[in-house]
């Protein structure tokens, strides 16, 4: 008989495919009782120079610092100034207040599309924070504190969202988009796989050229399962690139639950382990965690140590964008479920406890910043809001492109303000 005869394959098993389903849907309890949460300081620090290997029990473990006490402890603790706390806090809740505000003006027609980072406001800006000012972060749109933390201009994010007259892109990227290479902030992509790739490139020259400014690359949980967070791993081991890579893991790419890209099977952090690089897994809710391992791995890249792939472990409190209801997919109050908490709340309360701040103060720190926030708002909007874009100044769509423009775009660009003029 052939050995194609069916007849052989009989009493074989039949094959199936596994298709990872989340545990809960909307109409579900919320239940976190899996999660595997270590308890604060109790992750070993590696000293910057270890050998990657001894990392690597930390890509199963969470890196913590601050406890239910909302007491710093164990060997990752920054021992950070009260000040630098204090700045830190401000900046977290400065990017809740913006993110609140610009996403009422979308609902109010004011812009097309907005995506807030609510509850991830701990990863940017404490990473911003222990990052040198000159280093190169490639980021994705839940980023927003790194500008925030830099102290971009909120009048000059607020013209990107709403593409209007001071827009220094010039309305050539979507809202939220932003792009600001003196402050280190490499153009956001709609791809977010292609920051990964970017990142280690530009660390790569930086190497070339003997610089001593490395670069920081941002995906998503999503866009580890894309080609070129694996392209990107590759050159970063081999060439032992000054690079950190960060995979913000919130739980959610959209709709689409963490374990299509993998997690049900390790963690994102422990990729690390197959292209023997360094990995950490980080309580994305705890600033001073997120400190602590960001200015570790920077060190170690300063150094010339090799790269690290950070994991940070938190939860999409909102929707993936104003054009997602997340209560299609997911129990509604998830969110508020989340075990490892608030992280504006927990470094609070930890400054709190060291008597370096109280509820008063941190009452008149949200009005200020909210103060601050509406009259960026108000500065932002004088130059206009998207929807009153018009063809004024059509012909810029044409500049900043080509060094000598071609014969046939210029003739494009005629025909488009001749269009403009009699429209």
């Amino acid at each position: 008989m052939s050995d194609k005869d069916p007849h052989l394959r009989a009493n074989r098993p039949r094959l199936a495919l596994h298709v990872p389903e989340p545990a809960l849907r909307p109409g579900d309890a919320p239940d976190f009782s899996k999660v595997d949460i270590s308890a604060p300081g109790a992750a070993a620090r590696p000293d910057v120079a270890a050998a990657a290997a001894e990392t690597h029990p930390l890509t199963t473990q969470l890196v913590r610092v601050l406890g239910d006490d909302h007491k710093a402890a164990g060997p990752w603790d920054p021992k950070l100034d009260p000040d630098t706390l204090r700045k830190m806090l401000a900046d977290m809740v400065t990017v809740r207040v913006f993110d609140d505000r610009m996403y009422r003006a979308q609902r109010q027609g004011k812009t097309s599309f907005y995506m807030k980072c609510t509850g991830e406001e701990a990863i940017a800006v404490a990473a911003a924070t222990a990052c040198d000012r000159d280093d190169m972060h490639f980021p994705t749109y839940r980023q927003q504190g790194l500008l925030v933390a830099r102290g971009y201009p909120l009048v000059d994010m607020m013209n990107q969202i709403y593409s209007n007259k001071g827009d220094k892109l010039q309305g050539r990227q979507l809202p939220i988009m932003y792009s600001d290479k003196p402050h280190g902030f490499f153009s956001i992509s709609g791809n977010l796989g292609t920051q990964f790739p970017q990142a280690v490139g530009w660390a790569m020259a930086s190497a070339i050229k003997g610089d001593s400014r490395i670069a920081m690359g941002w995906i998503g949980d999503g866009a580890t399962a894309e080609g070129d967070f694996h392209s990107a791993l590759t050159f970063a081991a081999v060439y032992n690139v000054p690079v950190i890579l960060a995979v913000v893991n919130n739980q959610w790419a959209i709709s689409s639950f963490s374990g299509i890209a993998g997690a049900e099977r390790a963690t994102f952090a422990q990729r690390a382990v197959g292209y023997g690089i360094a990995g950490l897994r980080v309580d994305g809710n705890d600033a001073l965690a997120v400190y602590a391992a960001v200015r570790w791995a920077a060190d170690r890249a300063r150094s010339n140590n090799g790269p690290a792939l950070i994991e940070f472990f938190t939860y999409r409190a909102e929707g993936h964008s104003t054009s997602d209801d997340p209560s299609g997919y997911r129990p509604a109050a998830e969110a508020k479920a989340w075990p490892l908490g608030d992280p504006i709340e927990r470094l609070k309360a930890h400054l709190i406890g060291l008597g370096e701040w109280d509820d008063e103060r941190h009452d008149a720190l949200v009005k200020d910043a909210d103060a601050t926030v509406r009259a960026a708002q108000k500065e932002s909007e004088k130059l206009g809001i998207l929807p009153q874009q018009g063809k004024d100044d059509i012909g810029s769509m044409f500049e900043d492109v080509y060094a000598e423009v071609p014969w046939h775009i210029a003739e494009q660009r005629e025909a488009a303000l001749a269009e403009s003029k009699d429209g």
